[in-house]
């Protein structure tokens, strides 16, 4: 099931989806159920079904939904017999949960539902605080409740041990009714309405949602503790309400409406984190007195409505602070129903036609749209009789375009493929004439070929007026070339589903016979089938809060394939593809010889021009290099050489004035090693690197007055460096790749003499050039296999192009190249200090931080003064409390310390005098580059295996290893160098959150836990890609791992206090290894490539001129008999984030020699 599907109902209670990619409606697996509305979610969907009872559909992932069951057995110590089961009368249960205050016996742990089963049976859970207890899993403490600690100890007296179970919910793609209490006395009624929302009210916990349902009776009920782990939830909870409501909408926020039957509508007020079901209610009055709401469908900072009379309605000045609006405005269009969707984007059904409408042009700064248009896609089942002539000619006709060309007509060039329509408008009634005349109700054809019609109706919003003020009515025009006569209006609109009307099979009055098509009828009802093969659906609901479709994407739902006569039909389906490429090689075959024999003629003539020279100026600034540092305005000028080889070289002047005396400053392109762009609040720059700047730590740096002439100069110059050293296209497997702290990529062509034993190549000379997207993390594979994961946790897989972004023209291949998008929140922290009178206040003392600072507290960061990252990103959420950060919180978001700074924890104790909270903005960048989306899990981390050059056994797929943004670990399957994405997801269970992941050369794979501990998976091969088991690996003393980087034979992790750490004593026989030992700190990111190469970002590198951060830096002498090498070889920096030489393999032929003379121990075999 795709990630991102719009669910609907047809009038027979069937559940259709339709992706935001497809082309066609998709019956629901489960099609034996009728419903009769549903309410989406990303990954699920809830109904009711006929009988009034809720169904809920999870759809399948490759990651399960687990939930892990605990128990906890006490014991207490007894002089005679030591520990035993025999407690005091005031201990807690023997076997209880772990507050100990309920009694939790193994056996009487039970499955919530029958949808869910056990995964395994109970086991002791043998790891405490990241280190292994003792064999039992014991923990000691003096009494219950108090500190445990893993070892024994003389006033031991109470020991206790954790038991774990998983249980896993199994009913997957398929409809589950929802469990309902045992005591029929509180069951709740049978519903009518149902609504899903509320997961975007907090980040915790993960996967919460809100579901609110209206009985029969008018009462209104919502669903407890609905979330990811538990997608059922637990209960139904009665809400009181001042009426008995008819319907129901919960939007992704804290927007919950509801319609009464009077007419009003009921909003739900105080919903927050703590209070999802929020405190009261407040009434609206509906648009007007003669009609009352009907439904209404609420999103983030929206409100839809249909009153009784079909209006729609739209609801202005919505907002989290004022729920309930100011006032009505009314819109174009009837429908029976609307629904809003992911992104406020909004979906209805029309009155008349029952046909499902999107509406265009919603945006943040146009909530409303601009106009409704029709869907147009057919059912799945449709597609049988695509191939039949009738079938096309009556949909050419359906669609509102007349039957073109006969038999006797050439092929269709590829404008005439597809034609874009739309339906009728919703409010538009058949005339009375056309029903009369209409005789054929599958259209007529033109008595002359190539003479078409094309019916074309929008409805568009030209005015709004407020309250009772109705925009203006739609025009639907009727453009007809080649006739005269009145046009013919076919009766779609009005099918009477209980007594098919039998249309008469003689001609309409004033329009030609049709030969062919009079003999063409309905379907009769009962048949097995609802639809004829040329019928469309009749909707009968629809749900929009599964599928995301971004402002002014390009969707595929308005597309119809018009229709063909029977010969070009049977003529497009004998084409085979083997035809198709044999003329396509014929084709390419002629034109290369025609290039070839008109060049032929022009071969004696001699070169017009000796040497080129190309000049480009243009005015910016630049940042001096002498105190007091500041931005100057200079002049530049951009001169290129082209010479007698058609090589080409290029040189960059500055030009500036210092007390009034002129100056330039120039730099050879072909000594640029780097161009980063410096993206800040106020400025468009970019830094220019060589290896002597890239030494003092003391780049060029040039802003533009606006962002369009930074690409282009950005552009411009990296083009230039490129076609100095020669290097054009996409990079090559070996490649190297980085990414900033601002997200960008590099990419680096590796040099024989990079990891060359003598005459080492320093990183300060490699030459780096930027590639199209936006990641946080990156992970390359010698086979061309790259993987990335963005800032929101989407992963993406490199299409094999270059550019992108503001790379265009020859900067840029012209395909691979799609758009990406990313988010990041920015966050900032309230402080607050304990005032003896008035409590916690804005008012600190002199010497404390700001009371509106960054997480340091050295900087000011208001709410108002806070800007995105750059220029190129832009708000897209407000202003929300974070209560994800580390220590926890309390239900405000408060966290609480002695004073500023020290350690932070969620609750107050008499000591604490300060306090502060986090407040996050969600922010958004679109951009383009040779990326695509891998849907539909979120990755936190991912790691490929690094391969040699001379490599065995290529035939087998590449293993990928990652982690999800939940702490799943996933292998991904079927990779290979034509499919780079893979196919599907194998989940590797755990007993806790993964945090990080790494798979060596031959099939090691490592992984660090949340709580800083190491794991290794054992028996891992091509045959056998999950392993079979984890083993538990102690960390370093007092340290807390975060990440770890395999490569053939070296282990090295990375603790959260930035010290590097080699696993010491890996054999072949014992690759768990034995001990860890140091080998540096200030380092923030590690990367060991199949060579056993270390590179690592480093933290802080002091320069001549300046101190960088994040600086790309590798580690020398790194050999067989001295893994962990003896220095550190400075390159490119500052502003590095992360970099993988995994690829890097070109020296793998080279060390086998120096490796054979070292004698020393060779890498472990496979």
């Amino acid at each position: 099931m795709p990630t991102s599907v719009l669910w609907a109902v047809d009038l027979f209670g069937r559940v259709y989806t339709l992706s935001t990619a497809g082309q066609y409606w998709e019956l629901c697996k489960d099609a034996q159920m009728e419903f009769k509305r549903v309410s989406a979610a990303t990954r699920c969907c809830w109904g009711i079904a006929c009988d009034n009872q809720v169904y809920l559909y999870v759809c399948a992932s490759d990651v399960p939904i687990r939930c892990r069951e605990e128990a906890y057995e006490n014991q207490r110590w007894n002089p005679m017999g030591g520990f035993c089961e025999k407690l005091l009368p005031s201990d807690r249960w023997p076997w209880s949960d772990v507050s100990g205050l309920q009694h939790r016996p193994l056996d009487g742990v039970a499955l919530p539902s029958p949808h869910w089963e056990w995964e395994s049976d109970w086991y002791v859970d043998e790891n405490f605080g990241g280190e292994p207890t003792e064999k039992g899993g014991w923990t000691y403490a003096i009494d219950f409740p108090a500190t445990y600690t893993r070892d024994s100890k003389w006033n031991s007296c109470v020991r206790r041990r954790k038991w774990i179970r998983y249980r896993r919910y199994k009913t997957r793609d398929s409809w589950a009714k929802i469990p309902s209490k045992d005591d029929p006395k509180e069951l709740p009624d049978p519903f009518n309405d149902l609504s899903v929302g509320g997961w975007e009210i907090t980040e915790e916990p993960v996967g919460r949602l809100s579901v609110w349902a209206v009985s029969l009776q008018g009462k209104v009920w919502y669903r407890e503790d609905v979330s990811h782990p538990n997608p059922e939830g637990s209960s139904w909870s009665l809400m009181e309400t001042p009426r008995e409501v008819a319907q129901i909408s919960c939007g992704p926020h804290d927007l919950v409406w509801a319609t009464l039957w009077e007419g009003q509508a009921l909003v739900r007020e105080g919903i927050n984190r703590n209070n999802p079901k929020g405190s009261s209610w407040s009434i609206v009055e509906p648009p007007g007195s003669e009609n009352g709401i009907m439904q209404v469908s609420v999103g983030i900072s929206v409100v839809w409505a249909v009153t009784k009379d079909h209006k729609v309605w739209f609801r202005r000045g919505v907002n989290s602070h004022n729920p309930c609006g100011t006032s009505w405005i009314e819109m174009v269009g009837e429908m029976i129903m609307v629904n809003v969707g992911l992104n406020d984007q909004v979906w209805g059904i029309g009155n008349e036609d029952r046909t499902v409408y999107f509406r265009q042009g919603v945006t943040p700064s146009e909530l409303s749209g601009k106009t409704w248009k029709a869907i147009v896609m057919s059912r799945e089942s449709d597609r049988s009789y695509s191939g039949s002539s009738s079938s096309l000619l009556s949909a050419g006709c359906f669609f509102g375009d007349e039957v073109r060309g006969s038999g006797t007509e050439s092929a269709p060039s590829d404008t005439d493929a597809s034609s874009e329509v739309e339906r009728r408008c919703p409010e538009q009634l058949l005339p009375e004439e056309s029903l009369d005349n209409s005789q054929n109700p599958k259209g007529s054809s033109s008595p002359d070929p190539g003479t078409g019609r094309t019916s074309e109706c929008t409805m568009e919003n030209t005015c709004l007026a407020e309250g009772k003020g109705k925009a203006s009515e739609a025009s639907c025009l009727d453009e007809r070339s080649g006739h005269t006569s009145t046009p013919v209006e076919l009766p779609w609109t009005n099918i009477d589903l209980k007594e098919p009307k039998k249309v008469p099979s003689n001609s309409a009055a004033g329009l030609p016979g049709t030969t062919g098509l009079s003999s063409l009828g309905f379907f009769p009802l009962g048949m097995e089938e609802p639809y004829g093969a040329d019928d469309h659906p009749l909707w009968a609901w629809v749900s929009g809060g599964g599928c995301a479709v971004e402002a002014g994407s390009m969707l595929k739902w308005f597309t119809v394939q018009s229709g063909l006569s029977p010969s070009v039909q049977m003529l497009s389906l004998s084409i085979t593809p083997a035809q198709t490429a044999t003329w396509r090689k014929q084709i390419f075959q002629q034109l290369t010889e025609r290039t070839k024999r008109e060049l032929e003629n022009f071969r004696h003539y001699e070169q017009a021009v000796e040497q080129s020279v190309w000049v480009k100026t243009g005015t910016l600034q630049w940042w001096c290099d002498w105190k007091p540092h500041k931005w100057v305005d200079v002049r530049v000028a951009l001169e290129q050489f082209t010479g007698h080889d058609g090589a080409r070289d290029s040189i960059l002047f500055i030009y500036y004035v210092v007390h009034e005396e002129k100056k330039y400053l120039h730099v050879f392109l072909n000594e640029v090693t780097v161009l980063v762009p410096v993206l800040n609040e106020a400025k468009h720059s970019f830094a220019l690197y060589t290896p002597e700047r890239t030494r003092q730590r003391w780049p060029v740096r040039l802003a533009a007055t606006t962002e369009q002439d930074m690409n282009d100069w950005l552009a411009l110059l990296s083009l230039s460096c490129c076609e100095s050293r020669k290097v054009h296209g996409r990079p090559s497997p070996q490649a190297i790749w980085s990414v900033t702290c601002k997200g960008d990529i590099f990419v680096s062509e590796p040099s024989p003499d990079l990891e060359a034993r003598e005459h080492l190549l320093p990183c300060d000379q490699m030459f780096w050039r930027q590639m199209g997207g936006h990641l946080r993390i990156i992970e390359a594979n010698s086979r061309g296999v790259v993987w990335g994961i963005g800032y929101d946790h989407t992963a993406w897989v490199y299409t094999g192009g270059y550019g992108g972004g503001c790379f265009q023209g020859l900067s840029s291949s012209t395909s691979n190249i799609y758009p990406q998008s990313d988010v990041k929140s920015v966050y900032i922290y309230e402080n607050q200090r304990w005032n003896p009178v008035t409590g916690y206040t804005s008012r600190g003392l002199p010497t404390d931080r700001y009371m509106w600072s960054d997480a340091t507290g050295l900087q000011e960061c208001t709410k108002a003064s806070t800007k995105p990252p750059s220029l190129q990103w832009a708000w897209v959420s407000d202003w929300y409390v974070d209560f994800s950060v580390p220590g926890g919180t309390d239900q405000e978001g408060w966290q609480y310390a002695s004073d500023f700074p020290a350690s932070y924890h969620g609750y107050k104790t008499m000591k604490d005098f300060v306090r502060r909270r986090c407040w996050a903005r969600k922010c958004k960048l679109v951009t383009s580059g040779p990326w695509l989306e891998v849907a539909p899990i979120a990755l936190s981390d991912v790691s490929i295996i690094p391969e040699s050059l001379d490599t065995e056994g290529r035939e087998h797929s590449i293993a990928l290893w990652a982690v999800s943004d939940k702490g799943d670990v996933l292998c991904r399957l079927g990779i290979s160098e034509l499919n780079p994405a893979g196919s599907s997801w194998l989940h590797v269970g755990t007993d806790q959150p993964f945090t990080s992941v790494s798979i060596g050369a031959c099939y090691q794979v490592w992984a660090v836990a949340k709580d800083g501990s190491a794991f290794y998976r054992g028996s891992v091969s091509p045959s056998q890609p999950a392993g079979d088991c984890w083993y538990h690996i102690p960390s370093p003393p007092k340290q807390k791992l975060r990440q770890v980087s395999v490569g053939q034979t070296s282990v090295y992790a990375l603790d959260e206090n930035g010290n590097l750490w080699y696993r010491a004593g890996i054999t072949p026989s014992y690759p768990q290894g034995s001990s860890w030992e140091h080998v540096s700190n200030n380092v923030r990111r590690v990367s060991v490539g199949p060579l056993d190469q270390v590179w690592v970002i480093a933290n802080k590198v002091q320069g001549s001129h300046s101190l960088s951060r994040g600086t790309v830096c590798r580690r020398t002498g790194v050999q067989p008999r001295e893994p962990k090498g003896q220095g550190w070889d400075y390159g490119i920096g500052g502003g590095w984030d992360h970099i993988s030489v995994r690829a890097n393999a070109t020296m793998a032929l080279r060390n086998m020699s120096w490796e054979q003379e070292a004698h020393g121990p060779g890498p472990v075999c496979c």
